[in-house]
């Protein structure tokens, strides 16, 4: 790996299919960006693969029936293993009253459903840089 080089991990919570978190890692990928692509995982889970992987960041993305508790979780768990330089941006299917219960969670941006790829790799290339705090 490129030691200049941004891995990002792309999760999902919810109902639904893989194809928005497929597009968006391509997306990603094409961007230069290192992505990890994880299927539909507990917090739990997607903590853990961000430690394995060594991420500098987690993207989320909301299918219907996604909870706001389980964001919630992840950022609870990222701070409780010294993690919470790991920033985290979700989007996708949320009730726009729920955004701001999100962001108070420790998210840094929330996305809309319909958000234009285009658009969430301009933030990215703005707001998503290395950590070094793997060596801790």
């Amino acid at each position: 790996m490129d030691a200049g080089t941004i891995r990002i991990l792309m999760a999902k919570l919810g109902d639904g299919f893989e194809a928005a978190v497929g597009r968006l890692s391509f997306a990603f990928r094409e961007a230069g960006y290192e992505v990890v692509h994880v299927e539909n995982q507990s917090p739990e889970a997607i903590v853990t693969s961000a430690l394995q992987e060594a991420v500098d960041h987690i993207g989320i993305t909301t299918l219907p029936g996604a909870k706001i508790e389980d964001i919630a979780r992840i950022m609870e768990l990222l701070k409780k293993k010294d993690m919470s330089y790991v920033r985290v941006t979700a989007g996708g299917f949320l009730d726009y009253n729920d955004i701001d219960k999100v962001k108070e969670a420790g998210v840094v941006e929330f996305f809309p459903k319909g958000t234009s790829i285009s658009e969430l790799i301009i933030w990215a290339k703005d707001n998503i840089k290395l950590t070094d705090d793997w060596s801790k």
